[in-house]
């Protein structure tokens, strides 16, 4: 379930933002969704002139974007483990941050899942030594509300439906566009849009998801975001958690 809302331009300002913060020789990991793809665009402009650069896709259409763009890449396995290089930042949108409702909001918990890609979205930013999240402000929120992302496998849809019930939650299978049937994610799998209304703890609730059989991973990312670059119509806002 995407969402909408936010320039273009807002998007553009929020991602290239974020790429200028990437150094020589940095591992990317490279995110899904529209303000993301401006983050991939910009990298491969710097590629272009000069920058020693590889990245991580988080997605088929992350890396497509990224290998039209001239972006050297690597697979998760290739950049995390022994002898491997690790990576130094990742750069991903969000559906919805909560960034609290005081005088200096700062990036708290992320709902992610819009474009069904946050399984391998997690294991890559939560890798990275640095989490960079884009976003415009239609994405910010005092506290998180919109439905959480659970992707399942097949055979484990309603035994994860009921336990979303059980929790207070009501699921929905996410349906595709243009085409017959559910939403198929990258890995072979379901999705559910799980509502909880207003979610005061986040970290709970990641935690009853994660402990849940058949959730493959579900769009709460908690305590990853170490900056929220929000761009606007005049500029970019940096949150710092």
């Amino acid at each position: 379930m995407k969402t909408s809302g936010g320039s273009d331009a807002a998007k553009r300002r929020a991602g290239e933002s974020a790429a200028a913060t990437v150094d020589d020789g940095d591992v990317v990991g490279l995110g899904t969704g529209s303000t993301a793809a401006h983050a991939i665009r910009r990298l491969g402009d710097r590629v272009d002139a000069g920058l020693d650069v590889r990245g991580v896709p988080t997605s088929f259409a992350s890396r497509e974007l990224a290998a039209d763009r001239g972006i050297p890449l690597l697979d998760l396995d290739e950049a995390v483990g022994p002898d491997a290089p690790g990576i130094d930042v990742a750069i991903d949108g969000a559906d919805q941050v909560a960034v609290g409702d005081g005088d200096e909001p700062s990036p708290g918990a992320l709902i992610k899942g819009g474009g069904a890609a946050h399984a391998r979205e997690k294991l890559v930013d939560a890798a990275a030594d640095r989490f960079l999240v884009v976003a415009d402000p239609s994405k910010e929120a005092p506290v998180l509300d919109r439905p959480v992302p659970v992707e399942v496998l097949p055979a484990g849809r309603s035994v994860v439906a009921e336990a979303v019930r059980a929790a207070g939650g009501e699921p929905t299978l996410r349906r595709a566009e243009r085409k017959d049937g559910p939403v198929v994610t990258d890995n072979g799998n379901l999705v559910l849009d799980c509502a909880f209304g207003e979610i005061s703890a986040p970290s709970t609730l990641a935690a009853t998801l994660s402990a849940t059989p058949g959730v493959v991973e579900h769009g709460l990312f908690v305590d990853l975001a170490d900056e929220v670059h929000v761009g606007t119509d005049s500029g970019v806002r940096v949150l710092t958690r």
